[in-house]
């Protein structure tokens, strides 16, 4: 569309629930990072990624998404931030994408690439040398998801956090550290994702592509608000590759 912004990412740091206090709660729970390999695979503009890096310089960076646009913005902001020589980011489909095993691996709230939690968890041990820390971040329960919530998301939320620790446990992994999503950090989350098309649509009210803006962004809050607020959680597991 000319004129519209590409997705719902332009106000967003992250493309998940999550402050800048605790991007660096997970930073530091993936210790040590000196001299570390970090591979995020589905890294969106790699901004987690990148924050890692800046953190231990010493630390090698490598991010993997098949979404070009924020690829190109990540790089941008990698170059922008003088950390070129440390991240680089690649456009290429995670689930075929292959390098040497890393000390560490991110993803977060891509698992639906490899089509579940479980196959990506499966993937991902092999991903991740043996001893080496996985940050997943992943939706859980919180609550009974309503027919609406289980209409969105239908049977890609693996159950409710027990059962996703469970199966991280059956995966190959130990538990180091686990936290959650608060309601502030989801309800700033999905109000910057309205934010991009909303002020686009205030500057462009008579745009022809105005209406299926519109329509986009009603949707989305509508699922938001009448749908999984306060069932849908996420949470951000640190494993250790056993």
């Amino acid at each position: 569309m000319t004129d519209v912004p590409a997705n719902g990412h332009a106000y967003l740091d992250f493309n998940s629930p999550l402050s800048d206090a605790k991007s660096y709660q997970l930073i530091n729970g993936l210790h040590p990072l000196a001299g570390a390999t970090v591979v995020d695979y589905g890294c969106g503009w790699g901004e987690l990624l990148l924050r890692a890096v800046e953190h231990e310089p010493t630390a090698r960076g490598l991010g993997v998404d098949s979404d070009e646009h924020a690829v190109r913005r990540g790089r941008a902001t990698i170059a922008a931030r003088g950390r070129s020589a440390h991240v680089s980011l690649e456009p290429a489909d995670v689930t075929t994408w292959r390098g040497p095993a890393a000390d560490v691996t991110i993803c977060v709230g891509a698992s639906h690439a490899w089509g579940g939690t479980a196959q990506a968890l499966a993937a991902l041990r092999e991903r991740t040398r043996p001893g080496g820390r996985l940050l997943l971040g992943e939706g859980f329960w919180e609550r009974p998801p309503t027919e609406r919530a289980l209409g969105i998301f239908g049977d890609t939320v693996p159950g409710d956090l027990a059962e996703l620790v469970d199966l991280a446990l059956d995966s190959g992994f130990r538990l180091l550290a686990l936290t959650t999503a608060t309601p502030d950090e989801w309800d700033d989350f999905e109000s910057r994702w309205c934010a991009g098309r909303e002020r686009w649509l205030l500057e462009h009210p008579e745009h022809p592509e105005a209406a299926s803006v519109r329509a986009i962004v009603d949707e989305h809050r509508d699922g938001w608000l009448k749908g999984y607020r306060g069932s849908l959680g996420f949470a951000y597991l640190t494993l250790a590759r056993t």
